[in-house]
């Protein structure tokens, strides 16, 4: 059965699309806001929601699930219908995941203003939400695996498989790593504790990062790349050789945060080795996505999905080579606890995750709307925008975090630190204030793509897509 352009339900797809850049200009507003603090602290006006240990929080949650998570699902549904050549599997259902999704959100944005919180990293909400979340992923899973059922197509495309893998395993983590005894509607303690509760948490949030920001995002990656260049992937096997030592290995890596801990020491080696060979997976990605824009390289620059798919990848290869180096314990005993572990964070996030989005936003949108892209020279503005930015934030943090790190290990020769606290803490403050103004960079090019997208819709040229 092949299906035509009109017969797929589009609205749904472009309803992610408009949430994950609105939860964009959201996250990367309160980000900038808390990154302010660090050079102004007195902007948290003694106002309990706008301090630093709220906005960080509610930044990450925003940016992650809402920005990251719209992307994910919004993709997944567009991408499903097409490779499997079938419509998309109870869409009234598809709806529901839609509006619960935003809605469980911005719930969890509120209480987490309110300082209602579990303190577990990236999976802060509290146990209400935490069920609600739960039932809306069930949901997307049916409507996903469903359209999957009705396929007409007999090979799965490996690009479904990262994105299975993506909705399976977060499926698990979250039920896992939410695992509690409610005391009442706004509190609840975790059944983990001590170091099983480190060792469960640092499971949790490393393949959080994997399978959410790593592995669903390949999925994209593997579909998208060559439908922009209109050329093959270098390589099938090799894609599909990567999935299966990505899915074996991420899942081992996590204990490599918990070095110096009072977790067995043997755990702590088991995370470092798999965070080791974890390079191998990430970086045949890499090459592979870069080896399939061979025969469009002279289209960078003047095609701006491809151009942002093309360097995410290149940071994609920065952050998976720069991940193992830190979960080496003698590289971690330096960067843990500094800014060189915000800059790893940041070079992923901004430079992988939110880089090919925009390349997808930048194809799809125009789609969508059935309209020509409304300024091509906006959109290059914004891609000058968005490096700029990325360097100003991740150079002086990597700079920052060696300086802390070194110094802390500084002792004289009674044992005691070199450095106080503060010293070191004064010694980087210039660094925070260029990291600002990378934000800033990063942030209006963002907005400038949103005027775009908004223009396009408005006053864009109609085409055929």
């Amino acid at each position: 059965m092949n299906l035509s352009y009109h017969h797929y339900s589009n609205k749904i797809v472009t309803y992610f699309m408009w949430a994950a850049i609105c939860w964009a200009i959201f996250g990367m507003s309160a980000g900038l806001y808390a990154a302010s603090e660090m050079v102004w602290p007195w902007l948290n006006l003694d106002t309990p929601w706008l301090t630093f240990g709220r906005i960080r929080v509610i930044h990450t949650n925003a940016i992650v699930f809402g920005f990251g998570g719209s992307m994910l699902i919004g993709t997944s549904f567009y991408i499903v219908q097409r490779v499997c050549s079938a419509k998309l599997f109870a869409p009234k259902l598809a709806w529901f995941v839609f509006a619960g999704w935003q809605v469980g959100l911005l719930l969890g944005m509120v209480t987490i203003a309110m300082g209602i919180n579990t303190g577990l990293e990236y999976a802060e909400f509290e146990w209400p939400l935490d069920i609600a979340i739960t039932i809306v992923w069930v949901a997307f899973a049916v409507v996903f695996f469903g359209t999957i059922v009705l396929r007409t197509e007999k090979q799965l495309y490996v690009g479904l498989w990262y994105y299975s893998a993506f909705i399976i395993v977060v499926a698990i983590l979250h039920i896992i790593n939410s695992l509690a005894i409610p005391v009442s509607l706004t509190k609840s303690y975790p059944i983990y504790n001590g170091a099983v509760g480190a060792v469960v948490q640092w499971w949790y949030g490393h393949n959080a990062v994997g399978f959410f920001l790593t592995g669903g995002f390949i999925g994209m990656l593997l579909y998208f790349l060559p439908k922009i260049t209109g050329l093959p992937l270098w390589s099938y096997r090799l894609s599909i050789l990567s999935f299966w030592a990505f899915v074996y290995t991420y899942i081992w890596a996590g204990p490599h945060h918990l070095h110096y801990s009072s977790v067995p020491d043997w755990i702590q080696s088991l995370g470092m080795a798999m965070s080791l060979i974890l390079l191998l997976p990430s970086w045949g990605t890499m090459l592979n996505g870069l080896m399939s824009i061979n025969g469009a390289w002279q289209r960078l620059h003047k095609d701006m999905p491809l151009t942002f798919i093309a360097y995410s990848l290149i940071f994609y290869g920065l952050a998976t080579f720069e991940g193992p180096l830190l979960a080496i314990k003698t590289v971690n005993a330096i960067g843990h606890n500094t800014e060189w572990i915000i800059s790893h964070v940041h070079s992923g996030a901004l430079g992988w995750n939110a880089f090919i989005s925009f390349g997808v936003l930048y194809y799809l949108i125009p789609k969508m709307a059935g309209r020509e892209l409304y300024s091509l020279k906006m959109a290059k503005a914004h891609f000058s925008l968005a490096i700029l930015g990325i360097i100003l934030y991740i150079v002086p943090l990597w700079i920052a975090g060696i300086t802390q790190g070194v110094r802390s290990l500084e002792f004289d020769q009674a044992g005691f630190s070199t450095y106080s606290f503060i010293d070191i803490l004064n010694s980087v403050k210039v660094y925070y204030l260029i990291r600002f103004f990378g934000g800033v960079f990063f942030f209006s090019g963002v907005l400038l793509m949103a005027i775009n997208f908004y223009l396009t819709y408005k006053c864009g040229k109609n085409n055929n897509v």
